[in-house]
Protein backbone atom coordinates (compact mmCIF):
# COMPACT_ATOMS: atom_id res chain seq x y z
CA UNK A 1 0.00 0.00 0.00
CA UNK A 2 1.24 3.50 -0.87
CA UNK A 3 2.49 5.31 2.23
CA UNK A 4 4.26 8.26 0.62
CA UNK A 5 4.05 10.03 -2.75
CA UNK A 6 6.76 12.48 -3.73
CA UNK A 7 6.84 14.61 -6.88
CA UNK A 8 10.02 15.99 -8.44
CA UNK A 9 9.21 18.76 -10.90
CA UNK A 10 12.60 18.32 -12.59
CA UNK A 11 15.11 15.45 -12.64
CA UNK A 12 17.75 17.94 -11.52
CA UNK A 13 15.90 18.38 -8.20
CA UNK A 14 16.46 14.75 -7.21
CA UNK A 15 19.13 14.38 -4.54
CA UNK A 16 21.78 11.64 -4.76
CA UNK A 17 20.36 8.26 -3.66
CA UNK A 18 16.96 9.87 -2.99
CA UNK A 19 15.15 7.27 -5.12
CA UNK A 20 16.95 4.23 -3.68
CA UNK A 21 14.49 1.41 -3.10
CA UNK A 22 11.47 3.38 -4.34
CA UNK A 23 9.19 2.98 -7.34
CA UNK A 24 9.82 5.83 -9.77
CA UNK A 25 7.47 6.98 -12.52
CA UNK A 26 8.92 9.14 -15.30
CA UNK A 27 6.40 11.57 -16.79
CA UNK A 28 7.05 13.34 -20.09
CA UNK A 29 3.46 13.88 -21.15
CA UNK A 30 4.11 15.80 -24.39
CA UNK A 31 5.25 13.44 -25.65
CA UNK A 32 7.83 10.76 -24.81
CA UNK A 33 6.02 8.77 -22.11
CA UNK A 34 2.78 8.94 -24.09
CA UNK A 35 4.52 7.78 -27.28
CA UNK A 36 6.43 4.96 -25.59
CA UNK A 37 3.17 3.66 -24.10
CA UNK A 38 1.62 3.81 -27.58
CA UNK A 39 4.54 1.89 -29.10
CA UNK A 40 4.32 -0.94 -26.59
CA UNK A 41 0.53 -1.07 -26.84
CA UNK A 42 0.95 -1.39 -30.62
CA UNK A 43 3.08 -4.50 -30.15
CA UNK A 44 6.66 -3.20 -30.18
CA UNK A 45 9.01 -5.79 -28.72
CA UNK A 46 10.70 -3.13 -26.64
CA UNK A 47 11.88 0.48 -26.68
CA UNK A 48 15.56 1.33 -26.21
CA UNK A 49 15.98 4.92 -24.98
CA UNK A 50 19.14 6.75 -26.08
CA UNK A 51 20.34 10.10 -24.82
CA UNK A 52 21.84 11.32 -28.09
CA UNK A 53 21.19 10.86 -31.79
CA UNK A 54 24.47 9.19 -32.69
CA UNK A 55 24.06 6.62 -29.93
CA UNK A 56 20.59 5.81 -31.30
CA UNK A 57 21.99 5.29 -34.79
CA UNK A 58 24.75 3.00 -33.49
CA UNK A 59 22.27 0.92 -31.50
CA UNK A 60 19.93 0.61 -34.49
CA UNK A 61 22.79 -0.61 -36.70
CA UNK A 62 23.75 -3.22 -34.10
CA UNK A 63 20.16 -4.55 -34.01
CA UNK A 64 19.75 -4.69 -37.76
CA UNK A 65 16.62 -4.65 -39.94
CA UNK A 66 14.24 -5.18 -37.01
CA UNK A 67 15.13 -1.78 -35.55
CA UNK A 68 12.90 1.28 -35.94
CA UNK A 69 14.54 4.64 -35.27
CA UNK A 70 12.20 7.08 -33.55
CA UNK A 71 12.58 10.42 -31.85
CA UNK A 72 12.85 14.16 -32.15
CA UNK A 73 14.90 17.23 -31.60
CA UNK A 74 13.00 20.46 -31.10
CA UNK A 75 9.82 18.42 -31.53
CA UNK A 76 10.66 17.53 -35.13
CA UNK A 77 11.55 14.06 -36.47
CA UNK A 78 15.30 13.60 -36.75
CA UNK A 79 16.69 13.41 -40.27
CA UNK A 80 17.02 9.80 -41.38
CA UNK A 81 14.77 8.44 -38.63
CA UNK A 82 11.75 6.33 -39.48
CA UNK A 83 9.42 7.97 -36.97
CA UNK A 84 9.19 11.13 -34.89
CA UNK A 85 7.71 11.57 -31.42
CA UNK A 86 3.99 11.56 -32.21
CA UNK A 87 2.04 8.72 -30.58
CA UNK A 88 -0.10 8.57 -33.73
CA UNK A 89 2.92 7.28 -35.70
CA UNK A 90 3.44 4.25 -33.48
CA UNK A 91 0.97 1.76 -34.92
CA UNK A 92 0.96 -2.02 -35.22
CA UNK A 93 1.99 -1.59 -38.87
CA UNK A 94 4.99 0.60 -38.08
CA UNK A 95 6.35 -0.97 -34.88
CA UNK A 96 4.59 -4.29 -34.23
CA UNK A 97 7.14 -6.98 -33.34
CA UNK A 98 10.03 -4.57 -33.80
CA UNK A 99 12.61 -2.88 -31.56
CA UNK A 100 12.12 0.89 -31.28
CA UNK A 101 15.35 2.81 -30.73
CA UNK A 102 14.16 6.10 -29.31
CA UNK A 103 15.67 9.45 -28.42
CA UNK A 104 13.94 12.65 -27.34
CA UNK A 105 15.04 16.00 -25.96
CA UNK A 106 13.90 15.46 -22.37
CA UNK A 107 12.26 12.09 -21.69
CA UNK A 108 15.30 9.87 -22.13
CA UNK A 109 17.34 12.14 -19.84
CA UNK A 110 14.73 11.85 -17.10
CA UNK A 111 15.12 8.07 -17.13
CA UNK A 112 18.84 8.48 -16.44
CA UNK A 113 17.99 10.34 -13.20
CA UNK A 114 16.18 7.32 -11.75
CA UNK A 115 19.22 5.27 -10.82
CA UNK A 116 18.74 3.43 -7.55
CA UNK A 117 14.99 3.07 -7.87
CA UNK A 118 13.77 -0.48 -7.35
CA UNK A 119 11.26 -0.17 -10.18
CA UNK A 120 11.10 2.48 -12.94
CA UNK A 121 7.87 2.95 -14.89
CA UNK A 122 6.75 5.45 -17.50
CA UNK A 123 3.48 7.20 -16.84
CA UNK A 124 1.11 9.34 -18.87
CA UNK A 125 -2.58 10.13 -18.87
CA UNK A 126 -3.22 7.47 -21.52
CA UNK A 127 -2.14 4.73 -19.09
CA UNK A 128 -3.05 6.40 -15.79
CA UNK A 129 -5.15 3.54 -14.36
CA UNK A 130 -2.83 0.80 -15.60
CA UNK A 131 0.18 2.37 -13.89
CA UNK A 132 -1.75 3.22 -10.73
CA UNK A 133 -2.80 -0.41 -10.32
CA UNK A 134 0.89 -1.27 -10.03
CA UNK A 135 1.69 1.71 -7.81
CA UNK A 136 -1.09 0.80 -5.38
CA UNK A 137 1.14 -2.05 -4.12
CA UNK A 138 4.27 0.11 -3.79
CA UNK A 139 5.01 1.73 -0.40
CA UNK A 140 6.99 4.69 -1.76
CA UNK A 141 6.16 6.34 -5.08
CA UNK A 142 8.41 8.96 -6.67
CA UNK A 143 6.93 10.84 -9.65
CA UNK A 144 9.66 12.37 -11.83
CA UNK A 145 8.64 15.11 -14.28
CA UNK A 146 10.92 15.44 -17.31
CA UNK A 147 10.48 19.19 -17.86
CA UNK A 148 11.93 20.93 -20.89
CA UNK A 149 15.59 21.90 -21.13
CA UNK A 150 16.00 22.18 -17.39
CA UNK A 151 12.77 24.08 -16.75
CA UNK A 152 9.60 22.66 -15.23
CA UNK A 153 6.54 22.35 -17.46
CA UNK A 154 2.91 22.52 -16.45
CA UNK A 155 1.84 19.63 -18.65
CA UNK A 156 4.09 17.23 -16.71
CA UNK A 157 2.98 18.76 -13.41
CA UNK A 158 -0.69 18.30 -14.33
CA UNK A 159 -0.09 14.66 -15.21
CA UNK A 160 1.76 14.14 -11.93
CA UNK A 161 -1.22 15.72 -10.17
CA UNK A 162 -3.52 13.22 -11.87
CA UNK A 163 -1.40 10.36 -10.51
CA UNK A 164 -1.43 11.78 -6.99
CA UNK A 165 -5.20 12.33 -7.12
CA UNK A 166 -5.89 8.83 -8.44
CA UNK A 167 -3.65 7.15 -5.86
CA UNK A 168 -5.26 9.12 -3.06
CA UNK A 169 -8.68 8.17 -4.38
CA UNK A 170 -7.68 4.50 -4.43
CA UNK A 171 -6.64 4.70 -0.78
CA UNK A 172 -10.09 5.90 0.29
CA UNK A 173 -10.10 7.48 3.73
CA UNK A 174 -6.38 6.86 4.26
CA UNK A 175 -4.18 9.68 3.01
CA UNK A 176 -0.60 9.05 1.92
CA UNK A 177 2.15 11.44 2.97
CA UNK A 178 2.85 13.97 0.21
CA UNK A 179 5.87 16.21 -0.26
CA UNK A 180 5.24 19.89 -1.00
CA UNK A 181 5.56 19.40 -4.77
CA UNK A 182 2.98 16.61 -4.67
CA UNK A 183 0.60 18.86 -2.75
CA UNK A 184 1.07 21.62 -5.33
CA UNK A 185 0.46 19.46 -8.40
CA UNK A 186 -2.60 17.67 -7.04
CA UNK A 187 -4.14 21.01 -6.08
CA UNK A 188 -3.51 22.31 -9.61
CA UNK A 189 -5.00 19.17 -11.16
CA UNK A 190 -8.15 19.29 -9.04
CA UNK A 191 -8.61 23.03 -9.49
CA UNK A 192 -7.97 23.00 -13.24
CA UNK A 193 -9.52 19.91 -14.74
CA UNK A 194 -11.36 17.83 -12.13
CA UNK A 195 -14.88 18.09 -10.83
CA UNK A 196 -16.16 17.15 -7.38
CA UNK A 197 -15.85 13.47 -8.24
CA UNK A 198 -12.22 13.89 -9.29
CA UNK A 199 -13.04 13.04 -12.88
CA UNK A 200 -11.24 15.08 -15.52
CA UNK A 201 -13.23 17.34 -17.81
CA UNK A 202 -11.76 16.57 -21.23
CA UNK A 203 -12.27 20.05 -22.66
CA UNK A 204 -10.68 21.77 -19.68
CA UNK A 205 -7.78 19.34 -19.73
CA UNK A 206 -7.05 19.82 -23.43
CA UNK A 207 -7.20 23.60 -23.06
CA UNK A 208 -4.84 23.53 -20.08
CA UNK A 209 -2.38 21.42 -22.06
CA UNK A 210 -2.65 23.73 -25.07
CA UNK A 211 -1.67 26.65 -22.84
CA UNK A 212 1.28 24.78 -21.31
CA UNK A 213 4.82 25.18 -22.57
CA UNK A 214 4.76 21.81 -24.28
CA UNK A 215 1.42 22.56 -25.87
CA UNK A 216 2.61 25.88 -27.22
CA UNK A 217 5.74 24.21 -28.59
CA UNK A 218 3.64 21.62 -30.42
CA UNK A 219 1.38 24.32 -31.85
CA UNK A 220 4.42 26.17 -33.15
CA UNK A 221 5.47 23.13 -35.20
CA UNK A 222 1.88 22.27 -36.23
CA UNK A 223 1.74 19.08 -34.18
CA UNK A 224 -0.86 20.17 -31.65
CA UNK A 225 -3.13 17.32 -32.74
CA UNK A 226 -1.05 15.20 -30.38
CA UNK A 227 -2.41 17.14 -27.40
CA UNK A 228 -5.85 15.51 -27.66
CA UNK A 229 -4.20 12.09 -27.93
CA UNK A 230 -2.09 12.71 -24.83
CA UNK A 231 -5.16 13.95 -22.94
CA UNK A 232 -7.21 10.79 -23.54
CA UNK A 233 -7.22 9.26 -20.08
CA UNK A 234 -6.95 5.45 -19.90
CA UNK A 235 -6.95 4.86 -23.65
CA UNK A 236 -4.11 2.32 -23.22
CA UNK A 237 -3.82 -0.61 -20.83
CA UNK A 238 -0.04 -0.87 -20.77
CA UNK A 239 2.66 -0.29 -18.13
CA UNK A 240 6.09 0.49 -19.61
CA UNK A 241 8.94 -0.66 -17.37
CA UNK A 242 12.54 0.52 -17.78
CA UNK A 243 15.28 -1.95 -16.95
CA UNK A 244 18.53 -0.08 -16.37
CA UNK A 245 20.66 -3.22 -16.75
CA UNK A 246 19.49 -3.96 -20.28
CA UNK A 247 18.60 -0.31 -21.09
CA UNK A 248 15.26 -1.49 -22.46
CA UNK A 249 11.66 -0.51 -21.85
CA UNK A 250 9.18 -3.38 -22.03
CA UNK A 251 5.54 -3.86 -21.08
CA UNK A 252 5.29 -5.01 -17.46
Amino acid sequence: MVRSINVHLLPELILPRQLDGATAVVIDLLRASTTIAAALAAGAECVIPCVDVEEARRVAVSIGPNAVLGGERGGVRIEGFHLGNSPAEYTRESVGGRVVVFTTTNGTRALAACGGAELVLLGALVNLSAVCRVLAECPRVELVCAGTRGEMTREDALAAGAFVARLQQMRGAEVATLNDQAQLVVSDWLRTVAGDAGVAGQGALIEALRQSRGGRNLAAIHQDGDIALAATIDSLDVVPRFDAESSRITAL
